[in-house]
């Protein structure tokens, strides 16, 4: 039975093209139901570093979460994303499982529900665009919930283009 995964995606290296192949990517996986707006946010990690750009896809999918998550890999693999120690380095695609349904998991590779959710606002700002009444199944609150409680940095900004550009890609 298919199952509602939540997935962020980012980059900080020619996101306007890396973005909408990722997402051309995740529609082989799965029926993409909604993509979030796509918003610029800065960088985690030393300073210096290309802005990131963000948004989530809600993927109604038939793989597993381990599976899932090996397919985002491969994709990432697939355009030019290579896994170094630096887990700052800049990288022209990032695709995160942040939830899987209500699953807990956690296995060496993967924690459901990503904890970042709980500590960084774009993500669960964006996340909640794409699910609002999504409850965090380790908190019990909605999306919508978690996003209110959290203020948006000063220097997130909002990219109306890309996300056109991306929503664009949904159309038949």
């Amino acid at each position: 039975m298919p199952e509602t995964a939540l997935i962020e995606l980012g980059s900080n290296l020619q996101p306007e093209v890396h973005l909408p192949l990722a997402l051309a990517a995740l529609a082989r996986l799965g029926r993409i139901e909604a993509v979030s707006e796509a918003y610029q946010t800065e960088p985690f990690g030393p300073p210096g570093q290309p802005t990131f750009v963000n948004a989530a896809v809600r993927l109604l999918t038939e793989l597993g979460p381990v599976d899932l998550r090996q397919e985002l890999q491969a994709i990432e693999y697939a355009l030019g994303r290579r896994r170094s120690t630096d887990r700052y380095a800049p990288r022209p695609i990032d695709l995160d499982l942040c939830l899987y349904g209500q699953q807990l998991l956690t296995t060496d590779d993967l924690e459901l529900p990503d904890p970042d959710i709980l500590v960084r606002p774009y993500l669960a700002h964006t996340l909640a665009q794409v699910a609002p009444e999504l409850r965090h199944p380790g908190t019990g609150q909605s999306l919508s919930e978690l996003a209110e409680a959290m203020s948006t940095d000063d220097q997130t900004v909002h990219l109306p283009k890309l996300t056109a550009k991306l929503r664009a890609e949904l159309r038949p």
